[in-house]
Formats: C-alpha cells, structure tokens, sequence
C-alpha cells in the first residue's frame, strides 16, 4: 500500500478504502485533495462538464460519521455526462440538453452511492458519446487530444482528480483515450453492466466500462456492478498462453504501436508466457465496415427525437453518420449484423489454446489538435464482436507520450482476461 504521505488524490481506490478502514485518513480528506487537484488542473485539462463540490464534502463528512458503507466507502468517482443523475445536470456534450435534470440516477450511479462512493461530478463527454469532441485537453500535452468519448473521464483519471471514472464504447471510447492518457481502459463483456439510465448511441454495441490508473481498480468497480467476484489481486497462477494477434488492420499502427506490441510480445515470451502468432482470418476483415453500418444505423434512431426536434444543434460531424444511418436499408443493417453474429460463433477457433490475444490498441500517441478524438477502428473491430478488452499502458514514446496494449479475452470470460492482464503488467512494463 502506498504510504500516508503520498497525496491521497493519487491513491488507488483500494488503497483509498483500506486506509479509511484503517482511521489512517478520512473520505473528507480524500476528497478535499482530489478538489483541490481539480482545482489546480481544470483551467488547462477542461476534464469536467460538472462539478459539485459542496455535495462531494457533504456526503464525505456524512460517511465519516457512520459505519463502512461498502466496497467503495469514500473513493471519488467521476460520471461521464452520458450518465442520468438526479442531482446534477446530465447533458450528454450537446445544447440541446443544457441544464437537463433527469428524475432519478442510472443504474450504475446508484449503485457507486450505495457502494459509499463519493461522486464528485460529471466528466466531459464527445457529443452523445460520438465523435464531436469536448474541451478536455490531453495531461500529456495540452495541444493534443484526449480521445474519446470518455475524454474527461480519462484525463480526470490520468491527472490524478480522480482514481476512477465511468466511461462506454461503442467504437473506443474507452480504450483508445485510455491508451492516450496512459492508464486502464477495461471494456467489459458486451451486456455485463446494466446501461438503464444511460443515453443509448448504439444498442447492439454501447457497453459500460471503466477508467483506472490500475488493473485491480477496475476490477473493483467491474465487480460492484456485476457481481462477478473478479479476484481483486489474482493474477494468473501460471504464465498464461498469449495469441499475437496482429489483425487485418496492422497497417493502421504506426511506428509507435507497432513497438508497444511487439515490444511486450518480446518481454512476455523472455518471461515465460506462451506466445503464438494468431492469424486473422480473412472473413474478420469485414468486421470494421460492418460496425460503421451498424453505428450509423442505430445511432440515427436512437436520436431519433434530437433529429426532428433540434437539428440545429447537432454538430456536422454527427449529422453526417445520422443522415447516412437514415440512407441505409434495413436489408444492409441486418446484413452487417449477421456478418458480426457469424464471426462471434468463430471466436473459439480464432482464440485457440490462448487464454488471451494481444493486439494493437492504437495507431500510436495522441494526435496533435483537439478536433479529432482519434481513429476508432483498432479497438472498435473487438467492440462489435462483444469480447472483454482492456489497455495498459506499457509504451512510452520517446517524447514520453503513451501508447497503450490491448488484451482482449474470450465473450463472458472477463475473468480471465483480469488474472492474464495483472501478468502482462508486472512484465511488460504497465503500471
């Protein structure tokens, strides 16, 4: 455990619970050290759309009178603003939803307060979690982007504001401004965690995850939710067998990423894993092609309301794939559907005796500008097929700028792809 005298806003979750546990700090504290962080950051990160911090204080002090209260009791969280709350504005990135108060939380807000979570606002989100970017700038460079959706999330996590935040991906938007900001991205098994309350972009894509600065952290959060009982701390027994699995989309890393794959393959093989090369097969190439169609088809309907109502205020960016959405058959959306559902009853035989696959995450660092949140298209082929993913950040540029890997496990095998993660970062240089 981290000692008392490191800043408390740079303390793991778990770190955080057991030292309240243990009368060694309190939440009050925590959460003063993670506002005054804020404080000190927020004019150059733009990492929060809301902030309360009187609620945060009010419910810190109100946890530091009474009994632990869970799993959570007194860890700052951060809630993309794709999230219903009822306390506070939930308005999704866009004007047409200024000052917007649902009536009640999201499912997954309500189970952080009954958890004892302290929810110290809403982070900045792309427009309805889609390609459109927020303010938030990159901890890295100020000049560069987050990625996205979940950028504030990310950046708020990355800075030290906060040890956790929620994020959702329908493409990357957990894993890719993960691997920019250079922390845990963990995508959950599609339909692992309730999305009631959230703002739908995609219904057979959209699944909830989590931003950390570690593994076990979201591990932490992932079994709130779930219930899964991951194993907080276990790491495979054994070397775990790693597919490397270079994708039909290799040419898409760059210099960088092409180095942070190949680079932990080597440190992971001189370690004792058990590494084969994975060959795609052809029939997957259609993956990427076949999740545009399936966003663009069911993002048109699910802002079907906003359409009609207030295309005004929906940025260019968006309107495009809602128009192209709305041009596409039925007959095309069906089609790319059963292309997905044909390839996921392939998935063991791609997986093989691996426990796990190891791709590329990104093409490499965050671009420079924020007028891009990146490209999608590396951890978006993992989304459509419904597997668990997640990115560590194992790379460094020589810059200094992160480029994270991706592990991806087997559908409904989160599990094991946790323990084979906590392996892979104890060896391949993720913190």
């Amino acid at each position: 455990m981290a000692s008392v005298e490191e800043p408390l806003n740079r303390l793991s979750a778990l770190e955080i619970t057991q030292g309240i546990a243990q009368g060694r700090f309190t939440a009050e504290a925590v959460t003063k050290a993670c506002l005054a962080r804020i404080e000190a950051r927020e004019a150059t990160l733009g990492a929060w759309a809301h902030l309360d911090a009187e609620a945060a204080l009010t419910r810190a002090r109100a946890l530091d009178l009474g009994p632990i209260r869970g799993p959570l009791h007194g860890v700052p969280v951060g809630i993309k603003d794709v999230f219903d709350t009822f306390d506070m504005p939930t308005e999704m990135g866009s004007p047409i939803y200024a000052g917007h108060r649902p009536a009640s939380d999201a499912s997954v807000v309500a189970v952080l307060r009954a958890a004892g979570a302290v929810i110290l606002g809403k982070t900045v989100t792309a427009e309805f979690a889609g390609v459109f970017p927020g303010k938030t700038t990159n901890p890295f460079d100020a000049a560069r982007t987050p990625g996205g959706s979940s950028s504030g999330s990310a950046a708020a996590v990355a800075d030290a504001m906060v040890p956790v935040a929620l994020g959702t991906q329908t493409g990357g938007s957990i894993l890719r401004p993960a691997s920019f900001c250079g922390i845990v991205g963990f995508k959950p098994s599609f339909g692992a965690i309730s999305r009631v309350g959230l703002k739908i972009a995609a219904e057979t894509l959209d699944t909830v995850g989590v931003l950390a600065r570690g593994i076990d952290d979201a591990a932490l959060l992932t079994d709130v939710f779930t219930g899964q009982a991951l194993a907080v701390g276990g790491a495979c027994a054994h070397a775990p067998a790693i597919g490397l699995c270079r994708t039909f989309l290799w040419d898409h890393a760059g210099a960088e990423s092409v180095a942070a794959v190949e680079g932990a393959a080597a440190r992971l093989k001189e370690a004792g894993a058990g590494l084969a090369e994975v060959d795609m097969p052809e029939a997957f190439a259609a993956l990427s092609g076949a999740r545009d169609t399936i966003n663009a088809y069911e993002r048109a309907r699910a802002m079907a309301f906003e359409w009609h109502h207030h295309r005004h205020d929906i940025s260019d960016k968006l309107a495009t794939i809602i128009e192209e959405g709305l041009a596409t058959s039925f007959e095309s959306y069906m089609g790319a559907i059963t292309i997905a559902e044909g390839l996921r009853a392939g998935l063991d035989e791609l997986f093989g005796a691996n426990d796990v696959l190891l791709a590329p995450c990104v093409p490499g660092a965050a671009p420079e500008g924020l007028d891009s949140t990146g490209d999608p298209a590396l951890q978006g082929l993992w989304t459509i097929l419904h597997v668990p993913a997640i990115t560590l950040p194992t790379h460094r540029t020589g810059g200094g700028l992160p480029v994270g890997i991706q592990l991806i496990g087997r559908p409904r095998d989160d599990q094991r792809l946790l323990s084979a993660a906590r392996w892979v970062a104890a060896r391949a240089g993720a913190r």
